[in-house]
């Protein structure tokens, strides 16, 4: 899913997924419009906060999640 898709399910998602993630929402909403792209650094907490709803790989597909992700482990 798409942070779009995630957001748009139920007002008020914009400033909760700000407030989990700790940045302004004003921040969020660029992201969902696609006038800033997610910055990485965010989208492990973004997939956190949505519970695996929407991933890293979907937010920034640029990025090799494979390889931090079994770093982790």
């Amino acid at each position: 899913m798409t942070l779009f898709e995630f957001v748009r399910q139920k007002r008020g998602l914009t400033k909760e997924l700000a407030r989990l993630i700790n940045v302004k929402p004003i921040a969020v909403s660029r992201w969902v419009l696609g006038r800033r792209p997610v910055p990485a650094v965010h989208c492990p907490a973004i997939e956190k906060a949505t519970k695996g709803v929407v991933t890293c790989e979907e937010l920034r597909p640029d990025v090799e999640w494979s390889v931090l992700r079994k770093k982790r482990r």
